[in-house]
């Protein structure tokens, strides 16, 4: 058996939590990959999954094998990548996470640049909110925004900063009243962002407590709603800016301090760094330095 396209399927295996899964993301059959773990087992001696009609859960030795299957795969993507650093021309995977609304603004725009710079390097990115452990889901790069990042399992690389705005329709104030003071938001409808590490309490001032009929986990999203009128955002600046530019929709309480977002780009801790990795950050580094 070949030990180590097994191992990467078992690995693969435990991320998706399904064979059909991982039998449409590879393009090959259910039985084959479940053969293939079944020969993994038989020649360990041991279970490493748990199979049921609906549910694929791991058994303990087989979340022990996965822990150490990771690390392995891990330093054969270093030693890969050393091998290309000695070549002329970088190439290779690059398996990256980025916010929704950032990947789909500054982003995409940096990414497309960095195709045309290094034609040779495949991208593979995810735009999602959620919390991913870049380990766990196999990512060589991930990107946060925020003001104060608490993870120690990363090296992280500041990049460049955005500012919040308070942002509403002009024809929401046709029917409610002007907003001076931040307090004065209590009496708004104001709409919250599912992943905002506030949640309900906008740092504005001392901080103020907001309501509203709207909760989502898209910035995007929100700013819809804004547009037509509909209630009050805490936006960062690189989803709205375009926005407050073109008039649809304005900033209110610009002169109240406000917390600032810092882009970090951070990669899993680890003795090499691979110099595709590298080479993306510089990249960036330059890029947000042109931009701003």
């Amino acid at each position: 058996m070949d030990k180590l396209r097994a191992i990467q399927l078992f690995v693969r295996l435990a991320d998706l939590g399904s064979f059909t899964k991982v039998a449409d993301e590879l393009n090959v059959s259910k039985s084959m990959i479940s053969k293939e773990i079944s020969r993994l087992e038989d020649n360990l001696s041991a279970r490493l999954l748990h199979r049921s009609t609906r549910t694929l859960t791991l058994t303990q030795v087989g979340e022990g094998y996965l822990e150490r299957c990771r690390e392995i795969l891990m330093k054969m993507g270093d030693a890969e990548s050393f091998v290309q650093d000695l070549q002329d021309k970088p190439k290779g995977k690059l398996k990256i996470n980025a916010p929704m609304a950032l990947g789909m603004t500054d982003l995409s725009l940096l990414f497309a640049d960095f195709m045309e710079a290094y034609p040779e390097i495949e991208l593979d990115i995810n735009l999602s909110d959620d919390h991913i452990d870049l380990i766990e889901q196999g990512f060589d790069l991930g990107f946060r925004a925020t003001s104060k990042l608490t993870d120690s399992n990363y090296i992280a690389r500041p990049l460049t900063q955005f500012s919040y705005r308070v942002c509403a329709a002009k024809q929401y104030f046709d029917q409610h009243p002007v907003i001076k003071r931040a307090d004065d938001l209590q009496g708004h409808n104001c709409f919250v962002y599912s992943y905002f590490s506030g949640k309900n309490v906008w740092p504005l001032g001392e901080g103020v407590s907001i309501s509203g009929t709207l909760k989502v986990n898209s910035t995007p999203f929100m700013m819809e709603a804004i547009k037509k009128g509909l209630g009050i955002g805490f936006i960062p600046d690189f989803v709205c800016e375009e926005d407050v530019q073109q008039g649809k929709v304005i900033e209110i309480l610009k002169d109240i301090q406000k917390p600032r977002l810092t882009l970090y780009a951070i990669y899993p801790a680890r003795h090499f760094v691979p110099p595709k990795i590298k080479l993306c950050i510089e990249f960036l580094e330059q890029w947000f330095k042109r931009k701003f």
